[in-house]
């Protein structure tokens, strides 16, 4: 028989699925829409999606220090993802910015280590390095990658890669701050309608094209904002009551198939060095798996 704590990590496991998918619709549904009003109409989408089935939460009933600091974590984390995905120069750089973005999972447990006194084995340090190393080699593909060419694209675009790597360490605070201030409440929908105001006001100010809905463009949209709203929600159940250090050390897993599935989409080729990158992060997660398990 499936346990609350089990049946909980499975709901973050659906999660990471979805996001999966998020990198590529990110960057197509933006090329349509505009950075900021693709961004708006899929956070749109998805609080709608969440005021219809779950309602908003009461205010008074959310603890204040997750209402107010974790709410401000997570509005800031997609706006930041959202438009440095969006004002990328190619969609190759998309790529490359969503897999900055996902750094969160090893510094979500290193930030544990501290906040919420996760213990580890020193194991953990190597399966950090090794998944990191395994993100830098999926970001490589197969042409002359170096750290200067990284350094060279930094500068090319610095607004987009200061927002991925600074969502990169928000989300990782989220995660940690949930666990440890949400006493089990989820402010997922309040914080999805505060996301989407903030957008739209955003998108007020600026210089984008008006919207124009296409037939294509309107189902990535109904489907990001609908599986958007159900990973988020997934997500936020699974860390409050699953089992925390599994899910971070699962994640590891996103960065690969978000890549492979955002390359499909967008009509890139990743090569050998791709699945180089793919061995690396796995093994790098069962080592992190490894170096926390007997205190999961």
């Amino acid at each position: 028989m499936v346990s609350s704590t089990q049946r909980a990590t499975l709901f973050g496991l659906l999660a990471i699925i979805l996001w999966s998918t998020s990198v590529g619709l990110l960057r197509s549904i933006s090329e349509h829409f505009g950075p900021v009003g693709g961004a708006a109409l899929i956070y749109t989408v998805s609080a709608m999606c969440l005021c219809l089935a779950r309602g908003l939460p009461k205010i008074r009933e959310i603890p204040p220090r997750y209402l107010l600091i974790g709410g401000a974590l997570f509005v800031t984390y997609e706006i930041f993802l959202a438009l440095a995905i969006g004002l990328a120069h190619s969609r190759s750089q998309s790529l490359e910015l969503g897999m900055i973005n996902y750094l969160w999972p090893s510094l979500t447990i290193v930030l544990a280590l501290f906040i919420n006194q996760q213990r580890a084995s020193l194991w953990l340090w190597p399966g950090l390095a090794l998944s990191l190393a395994g993100i830098i080699q999926v970001m490589k593909g197969d042409g002359s990658w170096s750290p200067t060419q990284m350094w060279q694209n930094i500068l090319d675009n610095p607004l987009a890669y200061g927002l991925a790597f600074a969502a990169a360490l928000i989300w990782a605070l989220y995660c940690n701050l949930t666990r440890r201030w949400s006493q089990g409440k989820n402010g997922v929908s309040l914080f999805f309608c505060a996301t989407a105001l903030v957008l739209w006001g955003k998108y007020a100010f600026v210089s984008e094209a008006p919207l124009h809905f296409s037939f294509s463009a309107t189902l990535q949209l109904l489907f990001m904002g609908v599986s958007t709203a159900v990973a988020y929600s997934a997500w936020n159940f699974g860390i409050q009551r699953g089992n925390m250090t599994l899910l971070a050390t699962a994640s590891y897993f996103t960065p690969v198939l978000s890549a492979f599935i955002a390359s499909l989409w967008l009509g890139l080729h990743p090569g050998w060095s791709f699945w180089q990158g793919v061995a690396m992060v796995v093994m790098g997660s069962l080592l992190c798996w490894f170096a926390t398990r007997r205190y999961g």
